[in-house]
Formats: C-alpha cells, sequence, structure tokens
C-alpha cells in the first residue's frame, strides 16, 4: 500500500517503513506526525484519487531528526565588471518515517474492533463481579 501526500508545497509518495526527507516541520525529534492531505492512495485492490484529497485517510509518521543538508555554493560572477559574490546555502530538512497509512474503511472496522473489545471487557466485568457476589452470599 502506498500514498501520494501533498506537504510544505510538495508531493510525496510513501509506504509504511519509508524514510522521508521534508522540507522543515514545526515539530520535535521523536514526535508524531499526521498527514492530512492526501492526493492518492493505492492498495493491492485498488485506487482512490481525491478530488483534490481522498477524505477519511490519514498518513501517521515518527520525526527521526530535524537537521541541515550539504551546504551548495552560490555564485555570482559578471564579466568584464568585475563582480563576484560567493554565498552558501544549507537547507533545513526534517526526516520523518512513516509508520501507518490508515483509510477511511480500516478507520471504520478499527473502531468497531474496539467498540467490540470495550463490550466484551465490561460483560466480563459484570460475570466476575456477579459470581463474586454470588459466593460471598454462599460463605
Amino acid at each position: 500500500m502506498y500514498a501520494i501526500i501533498e506537504s510544505c508545497g510538495k508531493q510525496y509518495k510513501v509506504a509504511e517503513g519509508d524514510v522521508v526527507f521534508f522540507e522543515k516541520l514545526d515539530t520535535e525529534e521523536g514526535k508524531k506526525v499526521t498527514f492530512d492531505k492526501i492526493v492518492l492512495v493505492s492498495d493491492d485492490k485498488k485506487v482512490e484519487v481525491g478530488a483534490p484529497y481522498v477524505k477519511g485517510v490519514k498518513v501517521e509518521g515518527k520525526v527521526v531528526e530535524n537537521g541541515k543538508a550539504k551546504k551548495i555554493i552560490v555564485y555570482k560572477y559578471k564579466a568584464k565588471k568585475n563582480y563576484r559574490r560567493t554565498q552558501g546555502h544549507r537547507q533545513p530538512f526534517t526526516k520523518v518515517e512513516i509508520t501507518k497509512i490508515t483509510l477511511a474503511a480500516a478507520k471504520a472496522t478499527e473502531v468497531k474492533a474496539e467498540v467490540k473489545e470495550t463490550e466484551t471487557k465490561t460483560t466480563a466485568k459484570k460475570a466476575t463481579t456477579t459470581k463474586a457476589k454470588t459466593e460471598k452470599v454462599e460463605a
């Protein structure tokens, strides 16, 4: 499964487990990042294309590091005019590891599974409390 997300004015093709270099994001290392602007999502069965974005799909990632890229040299020169300027530039970046791509249908099934888990936990608690009460009454 992969998705094409829009972030920092660019589009990136990402899959679970990928490490992607984004323009500088305002998040600290170790924090989670959620991308909501999903242009396209593809799993093995079908492809969903948004107009402009696909609704209900989210891509989650973990910030690995913030840093600066290698230095590039910007050199300006005009012939016969004795004009020379040298300038260096290091572009800041954020390195993100993509952890999860959540589809709209998958969200619904996850919510249903969570509801079922909580129902089974509450029924199990009720059963254990009723057993405990009947044991106290018998003793």
